[in-house]
């Protein structure tokens, strides 16, 4: 199985998903430190435009509700410094 995917935005690593997974459990978890959801949001906004670019939110659906308005919120592309909190 190849390790990439090809899309018109350019390769994204599989990884990409798995990692946006363990973030997102990060970043909903009240246990978490400010500063593990902090490092979460920062890696999820990095990701952000290879996933939207895979199209992975148009078949999966975040449950989390903050989680899901806080991705939303994020501008198509940004940088860590236009992050929204």
């Amino acid at each position: 199985a190849a390790a990439d995917l090809d899309v018109a935005a350019g390769t994204i690593r599989k990884g990409t998903v798995a990692a946006f997974l363990a973030n997102a459990r990060i970043w909903s978890d009240r246990a978490s430190t400010e500063t593990a959801r902090e490092r979460a949001a920062a890696d999820i906004v990095e990701a952000l435009p290879a996933l939207r670019a895979s199209r992975l939110f148009d078949v999966l659906t975040i449950i989390d509700p903050a989680l899901r308005a806080w991705i939303d919120a994020q501008p198509l592309t940004c940088s860590l410094d236009e992050v929204q909190r």
